[in-house]
């Protein structure tokens, strides 16, 4: 097919913004991951911009030093992965049980998911909650309170409806199969791609979180990874206040030099995991994202 002069430009058009998109993404991370292995000096001068200059990983190393660090991995680790599992518990049976037409009181239910994304009971309804359910200060508190997003729910159920032939529901039926069943030994097996889109969904989601912790956590040992990181930058800058009281111009300028390196460090530590992690489920994402686009 011959491409005539105004699709030419289209495209190149296209390919210019695209290129500009990749560019105003790919910088800031690029100068994060510089910014934290560069001297402080250069990079607060300004005369880093993209590539590290006089590499060093001293802020790596104050990191990584504190034992809270080690402790925050564990417990961030932890509340993921029962967390997306509590998620996904909830969120696949809901959603394709409100695919099901034949569902007894469908419009009621829907009802009154989407009126909670309008109204919330807010933070002191919801701490009186979970203290009266027991679990201040223990690992439920970081799980039970999110354990379903209804915005995830219509995105999977849009998913059973859109993909899932009912034909295929309805001869699993003939041939004696439960609702359960179907579900688990049909359903969920053709039900990779949003699997893995609403894991990243709520694995992020967790592996971000620190308001739970912060209002529902006292004890050190339960607190997540992000909670420590603010600790450490909430400490760098405090010894940085406090030697600004003094006299010894050549210590502070030191403390706030250690106090630049470790908030670059400290983006890098937490979102690594992430970044390492996303590629394998990337092929999946994209396939969930286009749920509903097209339909036959």
């Amino acid at each position: 097919m011959n491409e005539t002069k105004s699709d030419k430009i289209f495209d190149i058009c296209n390919k210019l913004l695209v290129w500009f998109f990749i560019i105003i993404i790919t910088y800031p991370l690029i100068y994060i991951i510089s910014a934290s292995i560069s001297d402080p000096s250069y990079v607060n001068s300004g005369k880093m911009w993209l590539l590290p200059k006089d590499i060093t990983f001293e802020g790596f190393k104050r990191v990584f030093q504190s034992k809270d660090i080690w402790i925050g991995y564990r417990n961030t680790i932890f509340y993921t992965l029962l967390g997306t599992f509590i998620n996904l518990a909830v969120t696949l049976p809901c959603a394709y049980a409100l695919a099901r037409q034949e569902l007894v009181g469908k419009g009621f239910i829907m009802g009154l998911l989407i009126f909670t994304m309008f109204f919330d009971g807010g933070l002191i309804p919801t701490y009186l909650l979970v203290r009266d359910l027991g679990m201040i200060n223990t690992i439920w508190a970081m799980v039970i309170p999110s354990a379903a997003s209804v915005w995830n729910i219509i995105v999977t159920m849009t998913f059973f409806k859109v993909t899932i032939p009912r034909g295929l529901e309805e001869a699993a039926e003939v041939d004696g199969a439960s609702v359960f069943r179907t579900f688990f030994q049909i359903v969920l097996p053709l039900s990779a791609p949003i699997i893995a889109v609403m894991s990243l969904f709520y694995g992020v989601g967790h592996w971000n979180s620190y308001f739970n912790g912060l209002i529902f956590l006292s004890d050190r040992e339960l607190f997540p990874l992000q909670l420590f990181l603010r600790d450490i930058l909430i400490q760098q800058q405090m010894t940085t206040e406090l030697m600004m009281q003094g006299t010894d111009i050549q210590a502070i300028g030191e403390q706030a030099r250690i106090a630049s390196i470790v908030k670059y460090a400290v983006m890098i530590v937490s979102a690594a995991p992430l970044l390492i992690i996303y590629p394998f489920l990337q092929r999946f994402f994209l396939k969930g994202v286009m749920i509903g686009s097209i339909k036959e």
